[in-house]
């Protein structure tokens, strides 16, 4: 066999090691975790909000666009995995040796879009509907909350395992909440729906709604924006292919800290390591599909059809937190109070969880990024920079919340346009890394190439869209 030479570039960073791609393990079942991590994170005010919220105004016709969503996104976590599997780098490291600011600018736009503390105080706002006090209350349930985010992920020994078990609590939870809404609430109407939503009543556009609400729904069912990323993180600290080679992260205050590379390497294509790909590759694929993509949809369609079965057709319901508090007024009415104070505590709680899932990928995107590509020969750890990555994001929650200021304008056309160029970006950049960047025989080819180009083109659209309609708002032209 001729002589091997890494293919991923090093322009900017030191070249990788070459070393043998390591064997899959034997039981499948113990690494089974990163794609429920990247569902159970995701599952926030999409699954609890906006997609009910569509179920109450139209009905179940446009539930097809859940599909079409978390479909387009398996694609897009599996080449952000190809590229972790094959290196044992993470996708914005690989970004990072086309041209080394990319990890960063992608960093910034996901603290743009994380920085508000909105994504905790919709928890905090549950909390309220289920003990019945006033909404004054919600900013010092959310300070507390972000205390508690801020302790659980830097003190646990090894941050992921953490996560993980906090993210399978809450997937649990709503599974729950889910076969007693089937018991007690679903209504057989909401199954003949579902059906017809997919099927021959399927509907686009849907008049009712803007149009751009509908594009942004399908682009963020199961997660969107910076979350796709951290997909990378999350298998590599699972041990998942080359990832088995780099340290995990951990606390700097109670985990053992290892002298972490901040590269990663590459497996020559012989016979056995292709073998080994195979394995691993299929198995990724499999554990996104029945993990995330299953969890995401299934959580979509049956949150969908509870609201279609309570809410439907209910004037003045509004696309926010207060969505909830009426839908679990509706469902007090209907079942009976019990369940009501179900759906809050468990709507409470997985919301918390969602949050923290927050804190923690974007505090592990930039740590990474730091780390591999700014700090790479300082003695500061990986771990720290994310220490203090974690307790620099509460602290400007508190800070905000305090100051009791609103959210503004200008952060919400931040919020709303920063996903949508995120993943149009990097859906161009993970076709030339996994094209250029990887062997032949591994490289991304054929039909998951159209994905990736169909990728493209939407979230292309949805941009244009996105900043035509906010720039309408923000100037007085919508």
């Amino acid at each position: 066999m001729a002589e091997f030479i890494p293919t991923v570039p090093a322009r900017v960073l030191p070249p990788v090691t070459v070393r043998d791609l390591p064997e899959p393990p034997t039981s499948k079942w113990r690494i089974i975790g990163p794609g429920l991590v990247g569902a159970g994170v995701g599952l926030a005010s999409g699954e609890f909000i906006l997609w009910p919220y569509i179920a109450s105004q139209v009905g179940l016709i446009f539930i097809w666009g859940a599909a079409i969503g978390i479909i387009t996104q398996w694609f897009l976590n599996m080449e952000i995995e190809r590229y972790t599997l094959a290196t044992g780098e993470t996708a914005l490291t690989g970004f990072s040796r086309m041209w080394r600011h990319w990890g960063l600018v992608f960093v910034l736009m996901t603290l743009a879009s994380n920085l508000w503390p909105g994504w905790v105080t919709s928890s905090a706002t549950m909390v309220t509907y289920l003990t019945g006090t006033d909404a004054g209350s919600v900013r010092w349930i959310a300070i507390g909350m972000l205390i508690v985010i801020a302790l659980g992920l830097t003190l646990a020994p090894v941050i992921y395992i953490a996560l993980e078990r906090v993210i399978f609590v809450k997937i649990a939870l709503v599974a729950t909440l889910i076969v007693v809404a089937i018991v007690f609430a679903i209504n057989a109407e909401s199954w003949a729906e579902l059906g017809k939503g997919m099927t021959v009543g399927a509907r686009f556009p849907v008049p009712a709604l803007e149009f751009a609400l509908l594009m942004g729904a399908i682009a963020y069912a199961g997660a969107g924006g910076g979350q796709n990323l951290c997909q990378s993180n999350w298998i590599r600290d699972k041990g998942f292919g080359m990832g088995a080679y780099v340290p995990r992260l951990v606390s700097p205050v109670t985990g053992h800290e290892e002298a972490a590379a901040s590269t990663g390497y590459q497996f020559a294509p012989t016979k056995e390591n292709l073998a080994r790909w195979r394995q691993w590759w299929r198995f990724a694929n499999v554990e996104q599909a029945w993990t995330f993509a299953m969890v995401s949809f299934v959580t979509i369609a049956l949150m969908s059809m509870l609201a279609y079965s309570t809410v439907f057709g209910r004037e003045g319901l509004a696309n926010s937190i207060g969505f909830l508090k009426v839908e679990g007024q509706a469902l007090q009415s209907i079942v009976g109070p019990w369940f009501g104070v179900l759906f809050w505590l468990i709507g409470a709680l997985a919301l918390f969880a969602s949050a923290m899932g927050i804190v923690d990928y974007t505090s592990r995107l930039a740590s990474d990024t730091i780390k591999t590509v700014y700090l790479r020969d300082k003695p500061i750890s990986v771990n720290k920079i994310y220490f203090y990555t974690v307790w620099a994001m509460v602290l400007i929650g508190i800070a905000i919340l305090l100051l009791g200021f609103d959210q503004p304008l200008i952060l919400l056309v931040f919020s709303a346009s920063f996903a949508a160029v995120m993943m149009f970006v990097y859906s161009i950049l993970l076709i030339i890394l996994n094209r250029r960047s990887l062997p032949d025989a591994i490289k991304v080819r054929s039909y998951r190439l159209g994905a990736l180009i169909w990728s493209v083109a939407f979230f292309g659209t949805l941009t244009v869209l996105t900043l035509i309609q906010q720039a309408q708002r923000l100037f007085g032209g919508g």
